[in-house]
């Protein structure tokens, strides 16, 4: 069964997040994204936990699904067909972990999902005496992440670890401020545990092959969201056996027969993808900034170092090489960042939302208008500029200022005139 997963997102009760993060919600959602499968985040958390346990029921097969759906009073959601039946869940939380090793303090965020409620509620009773699970959905923990894996290895070795975000700045396993150089310096003898890595918004898989290291491992995406619109901006497309098992397996194996691609955004768009500092007005490419010798040229402070400038520094072969196993991918933008570009106008505007909604009732989902539609006939369906929209994301002809020190990139699809072909070698270049 071919089906799209994305397995890392938040709830209500993870900070600088939407009220609107609640399963019915979600749901509407994830049939509007072309999600099958959706992480339900958060479980650690005592009030989430009880309406996870209180509106889901065992699917049987690892995934979970919800007993009924509140009708949406949201004008558009009211409008589409109730997505109950449609839509699993998989139990997932995302944990960090802020500790002191080898004389640096660490600041790692690890996903972990598991496949019912007996394991979660081992892992929780475990963790509890650790820390204050009811203080946030994503809880912070003051252990090594290396003694967390081996919880879980040794209570619920059906549960998966998947270290979150890899590359990002301040709280990932090879951030430039609190990270680590090589995975066995953060988990040691822990390591075969691991088998799969998160790429994050600001690096996609061919970054990621710039390391040998990191052959052996599976790259996966997932939007991290904080808002129901957000989920499904990365994901991850199987054809499998539709189960908890499947995936694991799909998942670890890395066989391009069932793990078929990822989504992801374009790396540029990530808002750590370059160095800089927000404040000061300053972007750099990791080569200007070692020309700096890492210091804004402004305030003469130490630049947030970015994801590719992270890459470069442990990068130990060019990403044309050849690695074993590489599952391909797709940089996507989200359906109503094109439609806001073509109608120049904000990506939360009500006409955007609008003319988002009139697509998804014609076309069914957002993947499918993305990757799977023809597009002759998204350009039947006005404005034409958002089908030639589409069909510039889908052949990468895209201009990015790169996202950097917290700023989301700015991604141009419509930028016409003498600069346009300039601008597609830049985007070579990045």
């Amino acid at each position: 069964m071919k089906f799209v997963a994305d397995l890392h997102i938040h709830s209500k009760f993870s900070r600088a997040t939407s009220r609107e993060m609640v399963l019915d919600t979600l749901a509407h959602w994830a049939k509007i994204k072309g999600i099958d499968l959706l992480a339900t985040g958060d479980f650690t958390h005592p009030e989430w936990l009880f309406l996870l346990k209180q509106k889901l029921e065992p699917s049987g097969n690892g995934f979970y699904r919800l007993k009924s759906i509140v009708p949406s009073e949201n004008e558009y959601l009211k409008s589409l067909p109730n997505p109950t039946e449609n839509i699993s869940f998989i139990l997932s939380v995302e944990i960090s972990f802020i500790y002191s090793k080898n004389g640096k303090v660490r600041k790692i965020h690890l996903v972990l999902l598991a496949p019912d409620f007996d394991s979660v509620d081992k892992i929780n009773q475990k963790l509890s005496g650790l820390g204050n699970l009811r203080s946030d959905g994503r809880p912070i923990l003051g252990m090594d992440a290396k003694t967390f894996v081996k919880i879980v290895a040794d209570h619920c070795p059906q549960c998966v670890v998947i270290p979150s975000h890899i590359w990002t700045p301040w709280f990932s396993l090879f951030g430039a401020n609190s990270g680590f150089d090589t995975i066995e310096e953060c988990f040691e003898e822990m390591t075969p545990f691991i088998f799969a890595l998160e790429t994050g918004l600001s690096s996609d898989p061919p970054m990621n092959w710039k390391l040998s290291a990191l052959d052996k491992y599976s790259l996966v995406s997932n939007s991290d969201a904080h808002s129901p619109s957000k989920i499904g901006r990365e994901a991850n497309v199987f054809d499998t056996d539709f189960s908890y098992a499947g995936l694991i397996d799909a998942i670890k194996t890395k066989d391009p027969n069932k793990f078929l691609y990822t989504v992801e955004f374009f790396p540029e768009e990530g808002k750590y993808h370059y160095d800089g500092h927000r404040k000061c007005g300053v972007l750099f490419s990791p080569q200007e900034s070692t020309q700096h010798n890492n210091i804004c040229p402004v305030c003469g402070k130490k630049l947030t170092i970015g994801v590719m400038h992270r890459v470069h520094e442990l990068a130990d072969r060019e990403q044309e090489e050849s690695s074993p196993l590489r599952v391909p991918y797709k940089n996507l933008i989200p359906l109503n960042e094109i439609i806001a570009q073509a109608l120049e106008k904000t990506t939360e505007c009500k006409s955007v939302w609008d003319v988002y909604f009139r697509f998804i009732r014609e076309f069914e989902n957002e993947q499918n208008i993305l990757t799977e539609l023809d597009l002759n006939e998204l350009m039947g369906l006005p404005p034409e500029r958002i089908g030639l929209g589409v069909e510039r994301m889908r052949n990468g002809d895209v201009k990015i200022v790169p996202g950097h020190d917290g700023c989301f990139g700015r991604i141009s699809l419509f930028e016409e005139g003498p600069h346009e072909e300039e601008s597609q070698a830049q985007l070579k270049l990045f």
